[in-house]
């Protein structure tokens, strides 16, 4: 009996030191933001400020929103220039950009934030048209120039894109507003990385410019684990950057697993 339970203490311990040790990926420490429509780059500072004194390397994306292919080239100029496997986020329209971008090698995953990411052959226009937001339920809106480009109204900035944000800031913001080409909107994708690359989401509870039910379907689809944060705005990630910020350093610390495991 003596002999047996030795044996098997030998053979238990040869066991346990033959096993492979569970080697956990680095995080990723590179992270890309990719405003939507009507705005630039500037809303992300909350979200880059804590991304930043958590040690990450931020950049972000200022596309000039002239066509789409030009933002998705804007895109994937910034993720050229990055020293490693990217975290790719993208807010509203910017989903769509990273949605197409996202293919380029150095992308490890993606983080849709009150987001649009359609597949291969979509366009968010279409879908949007399918799953109404409050915004495209108010007509008179969205104005357009003459050569096509569009805005919000000042009065409709205020009120559906950026309600709980300091008035001040959102004041600013809808007077400084990208013009963005109105056939951005309807361009199909020919390329879908949330197919092939892990992500996640977030859907602001109280958005208006794109319905949450139609990030829902968007996350669901895609397969992303995603959270929602009640009562935010579409500029959740202004007015919630906290919560914005701690889905995309989960996302770094996991998404090289995940992309190992798939």
């Amino acid at each position: 009996m003596k002999m047996y339970l030795l044996t098997l203490a030998f053979a238990t311990a040869a066991t346990v030191a033959a096993s492979p040790a569970i080697v956990r990926a680095e995080p990723v420490k590179n992270i890309v933001l990719v405003h939507g429509a009507w705005v630039d780059a500037s809303g992300w500072r909350g979200v880059y400020d804590i991304l930043s004194k958590e040690g990450f390397n931020v950049s972000m994306v200022q596309e000039p929103e002239t066509t789409f292919a030009n933002d998705v080239a804007a895109t994937k100029r910034v993720l050229d220039l990055q020293d490693g496997p990217t975290l790719l986020v993208g807010h509203s329209y910017g989903g769509s950009v990273v949605t197409e971008a996202g293919v380029h090698p150095k992308v490890a995953g993606l983080v849709y934030v009150a987001a649009h990411a359609p597949d291969v052959g979509e366009d968010e226009h279409a879908l949007g048209v399918k799953i109404p937001s409050v915004l495209g339920n108010t007509p008179g809106a969205i104005e357009k120039t003459k050569d096509g480009y569009t805005f919000l109204k000042r009065e409709a900035f205020l009120k559906l894109f950026a309600p709980d944000i300091p008035k001040a800031d959102a004041e600013f913001a809808a007077r400084s507003q990208v013009l963005a080409a109105a056939d951005m909107f309807a361009t199909p994708l020919t390329a879908a990385a949330w197919r092939t690359k892990p992500s996640w989401g977030i859907v602001a509870g109280n958005d208006q410019i794109i319905s949450p039910d139609l990030e829902r379907f968007y996350y669901k689809r895609a397969g992303s684990k995603f959270i929602e944060v009640p009562g935010a705005s579409h500029v959740v990630f202004w007015s919630h950057p906290e919560a914005v910020a701690a889905v995309i350093t989960e996302a770094a610390r996991q998404v090289l697993d995940l992309s190992a495991s798939r």
